[in-house]
């Protein structure tokens, strides 16, 4: 039986009043432990910020651990083609290795992950992303906090925050009941941009001609692979794979018996650090909004109902797989779009495919534009320049109407299109390095996040080992 579903007309129930205990107060606090959350509450406690962050999981990662996502995608310039190598043990893209663009936190989280043996150190094999191991990111993700002396709480789901406009601070609920932190500055790395709406930000969703949004999709670990079984296919069937997607002449094969049925056009997976194991990402569930809890029931229903046809095709039809299973599926379905903060400036997706430089930029991307279809089949893929990098300025980071906050990751400002760039793991963690070290100075020096001048945030990040092409 599906889940629950919103009725047309909803009848409403006033609550009580209620009381919360003050948890804490800080210089800085981070609602969000994802990438950009880990980034943030870093960047801020670098800059001398007292830091607690906050998130609704038991463990840290975001998208990363949660949502099993795999690799971290490559934060590298494009240098021109290769040869897609073997198989998916270790994946190439389609373009040859380039310089890195994004430093700082990122870094410090992939050398962590190397030496703990949780990730393949990115190279020309790799295609420059960072195959992970989601066990030990939360791992090194709770050791990077302790080692910056950021506080945090767990299992905790922001749901208000205090004052509108300007904010003191922000209401959680948990086991313990509403409880409140507050904080001189606050950064937003929700990825929906949860404290930021509530607060009266203006924001966006979806395309501009339908509202529609980019699929969800549940991922999955499948185990006891056998990679030189799927190599030898791949040798044999050169045409049926293009490094880490395809398998179309045996989908095909299935869809005619009737025993798979999928919004996706062909398989995508991915290595891990683990030779017996890999990532699968081929459940696409359209028209569903990631802030919405009947929405969320619905993707979470049906990815699963895909992931069964997905495994069970793996078994049958693809050599290598005839042992395997599903080891592991995501806590929660993976969220590619949903709000988008409107700021003092919206990125473009000329901004990105021109790679285009501004005076306050805080972070840079090479990811491109990567459209999943927001309807069925099919994904728009542009590339930027060769040996290009895009800036984000700092004006993206700073939402209109509301003083005191930051927002971080995928909720920054920006077109559907441009979105579909920056709402990867290593931009968000950029993104969120810069939205900490905002927040630290603004706190510490009795300023209003937007009355930062860039130059300082610059500075900072330059001091903290961030990659702005020379600026600071």
């Amino acid at each position: 039986m599906p889940p629950l579903s919103r009725a047309g007309t909803m009848p409403t129930l006033t609550l009580p009043g209620r009381s919360a205990v003050i948890a804490a107060e800080s210089d800085v606090l981070v609602i969000g432990g994802g990438p950009a959350g880990l980034g943030a509450a870093v960047g801020a406690a670098q800059a001398g910020a007292e830091v607690v962050l906050v998130e609704r999981y038991g463990f840290l990662g975001g998208n990363a651990t949660a949502a099993l996502v795999n690799p971290i995608s490559s934060s590298h310039t494009q240098t021109g083609p290769t040869v897609p190598g073997r198989a998916i043990r270790l994946m190439p893209q389609d373009h040859g290795p380039g310089e890195p663009a994004i430093a700082g936190v990122l870094s410090n989280l992939v050398e962590r992950l190397v030496a703990a043996g949780g990730a393949i150190s990115p190279s020309e094999r790799t295609g420059n992303v960072v195959p992970i191991d989601p066990e030990l990111f939360k791992l090194v993700a709770l050791d990077m906090l302790d080692d910056a002396g950021v506080k945090y709480l767990l299992h905790s789901f922001a749901s208000g925050v205090l004052g509108h406009d300007h904010i003191e601070g922000v209401i959680l609920e948990g086991k313990s009941g509403p409880i409140v932190v507050r904080a001189e500055a606050i950064v937003d790395a929700t990825g929906d941009g949860d404290i930021a709406v509530r607060a009266g930000a203006p924001f966006e969703v979806g395309r501009e001609e339908d509202g529609l949004v980019q699929p969800m999709s549940l991922l999955f670990r499948m185990m006891q692979f056998d990679a030189a079984a799927f190599d030898s296919y791949v040798e044999a069937h050169p045409d049926q794979w293009r490094g880490d997607y395809g398998l179309w002449d045996l989908v095909h094969q299935a869809e005619e018996a009737g025993e798979l049925d999928l919004p996706r056009e062909d398989i995508l997976m991915f290595a891990t650090p683990h030779e017996t194991e890999v990532s699968i990402n081929s459940t696409r569930v359209t028209r569903v909004l990631g802030t919405d809890v009947w929405d969320l029931s619905e993707a979470e229903w049906r990815g699963h109902q895909q992931m069964r046809q997905v495994a069970a095709f793996l078994k049958k039809y693809v050599p290598g797989f005839a042992n395997s299973y599903v080891g592991q599926s995501g806590a929660s379905v993976g969220i590619r779009e949903t709000r988008r903060i409107v700021s003092e400036y919206q990125l473009t997706a000329d901004d990105v495919l021109e790679a285009r430089k501004f005076p306050d930029v805080i972070a840079r991307g090479t990811y491109p534009i990567d459209i999943h279809n927001p309807t069925g089949a099919g994904t728009v893929l542009k590339r930027l320049p060769l040996g290009e990098a895009y800036d984000i300025p700092l004006r993206c980071l700073l939402p209109k109407r509301v003083d005191n906050l930051l927002v971080a990751g995928r909720c920054i400002s920006g077109t559907h299109e441009a979105h579909s760039s920056y709402r990867v793991m290593p931009i968000c963690m950029a993104t969120g390095q810069a939205a900490g070290a905002c927040a630290a100075i603004a706190s510490l020096t009795g300023r209003p996040p937007r009355e930062v001048p860039a130059e300082e945030v610059q500075r900072e990040l330059g001091r903290q080992g961030a990659d702005l092409r020379g600026v600071a």
